[in-house]
């Protein structure tokens, strides 16, 4: 190792004393404090679960990011940051160290911090110490974290969720096990440098530089457990949310471990369908449709290169065996490229130089347009399908209807069948009971004859007193119209010869009196 990592190592173990690991409660909402790690104050909805322990990592008493940590698989779910911001006037970025060097796993020995809280609830320290020290001062040390023990003699290195070289400062927090899950030497290497490269000329650059950019990196635990505890990670993914005014966007990556695997860039949406328990990482999808899509195809522009290099590197270094995993002292430390190199090296690096350029120039040239013809394809074999698929699915629908009408009228036949016999029957009934009403009548005429001459007799006898009144009354009235008759004749002839009578006695003394 050189004298300046010698160097920053013992700056981060001088500095480790200032770092805490807060607890956060299950009663809390959220990461408390470290809440303003995650987009809209939100951490991701869906993965919390009983094995699971809420961290807000802190360092020289500011919170520097928040760790969702598996008590299960001892290994973080996901760690949540902010992008890294400028240092310090003339200090270089800690974000900006080369990836191609990782950092040795004697930092597990050497200085990594455990957390006492997880293990031995009842400790009243706030501040993490050192795994050495904690031996004796924490009860049931390593019962539910790993411990630098569990990476000795085995193939895996520490690997960090949120890597030291992404911080803006030196951030001892990183190196807290709770942050960190096994990875091989070649898988972290591959790891840091995609990050690196992805936040340096991506992630940043189209955030504003950063200012607004929200980071969530978490791994998906495999069956393989280091000494069956813990769990060595399938792959590793990455969740970057932009939330700055009129330019969000949100991206994902994804991050096998096997060899020869390269970075993949995943929507948001479908990296979350690839996790475990399917969560929702950002709260309304990071501004849902409101996202700038020229941003994205300049960060998926980049994307590509990364990619690219990242292939070119493994075809360049794929029979090149991996390096230790005993640290820096098992391995001789390479003499300087310069002086290995002779002077006419150098000549021929330097006239190889342009003619590599250009055909570096002519070959992003030829995989940009060969991209560009490739998506004019795909966008108009898209269109193909969709014209096919929506006529398919008009064909289908017609068809679907016309056998819908058939089956409907198929189904109505035994009905209307059913209703014509039911008409037919109540014909037949009707029928039935006219012909059953003529018999009768014709079969009554002879019945009432016969009770017509049966009957006379009674009703003959049964008049004979009727008529013998009758004809008594009519004999009585007869009579008394004769003497009625009778009378008036006489008193018409008595009144008429009254009436002469006064008249000739009326002129008789008329006259007498003329004489006197």
């Amino acid at each position: 190792m050189r004298p300046a990592r010698w160097l920053a190592l013992g700056s981060l173990l001088a500095l480790a004393g200032l770092l805490e690991g807060r607890l956060v409660g299950e009663e809390e909402a959220g990461f408390g404090e470290c809440d303003r790690f995650f987009y809209a104050g939100t951490p991701p909805a869906g993965l919390a679960a009983e094995a699971h322990l809420k961290i807000c990592q802190r360092f020289e008493g500011a919170e520097r990011f928040a760790t969702l940590y598996s008590l299960r698989d001892r290994i973080p779910v996901y760690s949540a940051f902010r992008a890294a911001r400028p240092a310090a006037a003339g200090a270089e970025p800690r974000w900006l160290v080369e990836p191609q060097e990782p950092y040795p796993v004697t930092w597990a020995a050497q200085g990594d911090r455990v957390s006492k809280e997880i293990d031995d609830p009842t400790s009243h320290l706030e501040e993490v110490i050192a795994e050495a020290d904690a031996i004796t001062s924490v009860n049931s040390l390593g019962s539910k974290q790993a411990l630098s023990t569990d990476y000795q003699d085995s193939e895996y290195q520490t690997g960090q969720l949120y890597p030291f070289s992404l911080s803006s400062d030196l951030q001892v927090a990183t190196f807290a096990l709770t942050n960190a899950a096994p990875m091989s030497p070649s898988f972290r290497q591959r790891w840091y440098r995609n990050l690196n490269s992805l936040m340096e000329r991506a992630l940043s650059p189209q955030c504003a530089g950063g200012e607004d950019l929200y980071i969530v990196t978490g791994a998906v635990p495999s069956e393989r457990k280091l000494k069956d505890r813990v769990a060595v990670p399938a792959s590793v993914w990455l969740a970057a949310c932009c939330a700055a005014p009129g330019g969000g966007w949100a991206m994902g990556f994804v991050q096998h471990a096997r060899d020869g695997d390269v970075i993949e860039d995943v929507m948001v949406g479908e990296l979350e369908k690839l996790l475990p328990f399917k969560p929702r990482l950002f709260q309304g999808n990071c501004g849902g449709t409101e996202q700038d899509t020229e941003r994205m195809k300049k960060i998926l522009e980049v994307v590509n290169q990364v990619q690219d290099e990242e292939r070119a590197v493994q075809t360049k270094e794929g029979a090149r065996p991996l390096s230790s995993t005993k640290g820096p002292a098992s391995a001789p430390t390479p003499e300087p490229a310069e002086e290995r190199r002779s002077f006419l090296g150098k000549v021929m690096s330097f006239l190889a130089t342009p003619v590599i350029r250009l055909f570096q120039l002519l070959y992003y040239v030829a995989v940009g347009i060969l991209k560009n013809v490739m998506w004019v394809l795909w966008f108009l074999t898209k269109q193909v399908f969709n014209g096919v698929e929506s006529c398919l699915y008009r064909l289908g629908s017609a068809t679907m209807s016309y056998f819908l009408a058939i089956g409907e009228e198929l189904a109505s036949i035994p009905w209307k069948v059913l209703k014509v016999v039911v008409k037919i029957i109540r014909a037949i009934l009707r029928i039935l009971c006219c012909l059953l009403k003529a018999v009768c009548r014709v079969l009554g005429i002879p019945v009432r004859v016969l009770v017509d001459v049966a009957t006379f007799p009674m009703h003959t006898i049964g008049a004979a007193p009727i008529v013998c009144k009758d004809i008594a009354v009519g004999l009585g009235g007869v009579i008394s119209l004769l003497f009625d008759a009778a009378f008036g004749t006489m008193g018409s002839l008595f009144q008429v010869i009254f009436s002469i009578c006064k008249r000739i006695g009326y002129r008789v003394t008329f006259d007498n009196s003329g004489e006197l």
